[in-house]
């Protein structure tokens, strides 16, 4: 492969990955800051360093394996962070200069030790033990497909505003500024980007023509079943509001939409970018002990975009599997339930309640529904669906669609 590797380039991606091990720091974070930091770097270099970074954060184990020999996974020390990137280029294969970081690392060992990681799933997949267990445990002989497919590089999606644009107008427009964009058969509003570029400077976004979402997180609002603009929906855990907005433009922004959240910074970047997007039909509501009793049979559509393990969004988080813990899934199980258990009074007589997570574990899904509609006679399940990242291309989700009796 021929590819000129430049010292300060270099430089920059292991800075990044002692920030992310060492520092405990989210990839995405530090990723951001190093950009923002380094603005006169070309697109080019912008997408070698957040590329390389989210690599090596990816195999990283598969990586230590190929450098030590050591199965577990030890704090790595700055000079060993250059051995990783060496290794990281070796497997690429490009052809490494002569710079004495790179003193002392031998191919053949490099290479013999990753032919031996083929035979160990947890070191040829990347990925902690516990998770390894977990998976086999929950997917079975789905699990290897699964992890295989979310260690691949997640494709840069974003969603058409249908309130200020159209599919064809945005791809018109984004090519005026040599941005090539395709539309992803099967999703009404997903393109596809094909050449790196940062959209976020374009006045596209900053007028609100479209919003980056991956094309399994734009399915969620279409199951939501919006039927007409003069519906109630609550919106009970929406974050920073990407749900939301896709929901305010099915709604055409009429309606009622009530977002909900625990965190009220959170609600305040959603104020924000329903701004940007023209959205006007949004009430962003702090959660208050009175607030889910206030709301009881208010819905006519009742989302609950659950907390849980990210484990179907790896593709584009590859940190988080490095930071997670097996007690963490535990209690965010225990607290799905208590939103479910909770919540569901929102929705009224003959209205919908649909359960969401990006996880592909059937505990975090399917076996909270199932325990859901055994205490709730009053409720049943019309649809659900399951999207692996194996299937579709994209991020894992679960939904499923209840109706009130």
């Amino acid at each position: 492969m021929t590819q000129k590797l430049h010292r300060p380039l270099v430089n920059e991606v292991v800075n990044n990955l002692n920030v992310i091990f060492n520092q405990k720091k989210y990839a995405d974070k530090v990723i951001e800051q190093s950009l923002r930091n380094n603005h006169t770097w070309g697109a080019r270099d912008r997408a070698f360093i957040a590329e390389n970074t989210y690599d090596i954060v990816r195999w990283i184990r598969l990586y230590q394996y190929c450098l030590t020999g050591h199965q577990d996974m030890r704090p790595l020390k700055q000079h060993q962070m250059f051995a990783i990137l060496a290794i990281h280029f070796m497997i690429k294969g490009v052809e490494l200069p002569y710079w004495p970081e790179f003193d002392g690392i031998n191919y053949q060992i490099v290479m013999q030790r990753r032919h031996e990681a083929m035979e160990i799933r947890k070191i040829n997949q990347s990925i902690p033990d516990w998770l390894d267990e977990m998976g086999k445990a929950e997917l079975g002989d789905q699990w290897e497909t699964e992890i295989t497919a979310l260690n691949q590089m997640a494709p840069f999606i974003i969603r058409v505003n249908t309130l200020k644009s159209t599919k064809r107008e945005l791809i018109k427009n984004l090519a005026d500024l040599k941005v090539e964009a395709q539309e992803i058969p099967g999703y009404d509003d997903a393109l596809l980007i094909i050449n790196k570029t940062n959209l976020f400077r374009t006045e596209l976004f900053k007028e609100g023509h479209f919003e980056v979402q991956d094309a399994s997180s734009q399915m969620v609002a279409q199951f939501l079943q919006i039927d007409g603009n003069n519906m109630r929906v609550i919106d009970a855990c929406a974050g920073a509001g990407g749900k939301t907005l896709h929901i305010a433009a099915l709604m055409q922004s009429k309606g009622k939409l009530i977002s909900m959240d625990v965190e009220q910074w959170k609600l305040d970047e959603l104020r924000k970018r329903g701004r940007r997007a023209g959205v006007s039909n949004v009430e962003a509501r702090l959660i208050e002990p009175n607030t889910v009793t206030e709301l009881t049979d208010f819905a006519d559509r009742l989302l609950i975009d659950a907390p849980c393990s990210g484990l179907g969004v790896l593709k584009r988080n590859p940190d988080a599997k490095w930071k997670l813990q097996a007690d963490f899934i535990e209690n965010i199980k225990k607290t799905q339930f208590e939103i479910l258990d909770k919540y569901h009074v929102m929705v009224k007589t003959g209205g919908k309640m649909l359960y969401v997570t990006c996880s592909i574990m059937p505990s975090e899904n399917q076996h909270q529904v199932a325990t859901f509609l055994e205490k709730h006679s009053n409720f049943t399940l019309e649809k659900e669906e399951i999207v692996l990242p194996s299937f579709s291309g994209y991020d894992g989700f679960y939904m499923a669609l209840m109706v009130k009796g």
